[in-house]
């Protein structure tokens, strides 16, 4: 029996439900010999009487990671154009949050977006919209994109929906910000994709906190990353923390010394762009409380 193609929806372990190329959710089971598939992956599959079976995982073009709880690389979901990365002023971004997912996509090699949502509690607070505003210059400065938007209001994605509308998004960012909301506004019907894939499935409501692709009316496919949990970027060299400030890049091999990692040492170019203003002071201090932290302890 010949293999089809399909593109996974959603990952259990050694099951995960596949979408056929005529659309259908099939749900099918991998073997230790093909491994754990995430969401987003593309896979070949075949199907008998007895439902499918994964016969292998296809390169992946890209993988989106963040740190188990031993510092080491975890995928949560592949094949991505971009990773959406939602803040908003309640709850506050811990520090340096936004900075480590965008070490992350740099290393990973996918483009990010930054979506602050809950615009509309900036409307009575001067300062956090002035604040929030000198945010969105810096990273669009750096070539970041930056919309500011709000789900609670009818056309409050306008900025962010001509992002999605091509390739495949993940959702990303801290408990609270509103990434629920966001995702209920873009895919309308989703309490009944959600129970699709709950009868397809079996899992009942773990179906609530998998990660789960979704297509979008407006074109696009969204990946919903529901769990609540901090994000971390896995264990790197300073090297590769350094890659994830790009505005370095232009000052690198121009330090004192060859193995400056433009924390402490003297003669560091990047410290003297930073005292100069052509590096943003804040930016440089995010780099190295990063490194610091990848130290060993």
């Amino acid at each position: 029996m010949s293999a089809s193609q399909a593109r996974v929806i959603v990952s259990y372990g050694a099951e995960c439900l596949v979408e056929t190329p005529d659309q259908r959710l099939l749900a099918c089971q991998s073997t230790r010999r093909i491994g754990k598939t995430v969401c987003g992956d593309r896979v070949e599959f075949s199907e008998d009487v007895h439902g499918g079976r994964l016969e292998r995982v296809l390169p992946r073009d890209n993988s989106f990671l963040r740190a188990d709880r031993r510092g080491r690389p975890r995928v949560v979901a592949a094949n991505l154009d971009r990773i959406i990365i939602v803040v908003a002023p309640k709850p506050e971004p811990t520090r340096d949050l936004v900075n480590r997912y965008l070490v992350a996509c740099e290393n990973v090699g996918i483009d990010a977006l930054i979506c602050l949502n809950k615009a509309d509690l900036l409307r009575t607070d001067q300062a956090a919209e002035e604040a929030w505003r000198r945010q969105q210059a810096l990273y669009q400065e750096l070539g970041y994109p930056f919309v500011i938007c709000s789900a609670k209001s009818d056309d409050g994605l306008t900025a962010l929906m001509p992002h999605l509308a091509s390739g495949s998004s993940i959702l990303v960012g801290q408990s609270g910000v509103g990434k629920s909301s966001i995702v209920q506004r873009l895919i309308p019907d989703l309490d009944l994709r959600t129970r699709e894939i709950s009868a397809s499935t079996g899992k009942g409501r773990h179906t609530t906190t998998a990660t789960t692709l979704y297509h979008s009316p407006g074109g696009g496919d969204l990946i919903d990353s529901p769990g609540v949990w901090e994000y971390g970027i896995w264990t790197m060299t300073a090297a590769e923390v350094c890659r994830g400030f790009i505005e370095f890049s232009n000052y690198l091999g121009q330090c004192r010394f060859d193995n400056c990692v433009h924390r402490v040492e003297p003669g560091c170019a990047v410290e003297a762009a930073a005292e100069a203003g052509e590096i943003d002071p804040c930016r440089l201090a995010s780099y190295r409380r990063i490194a610091a932290a990848m130290e060993p302890r």
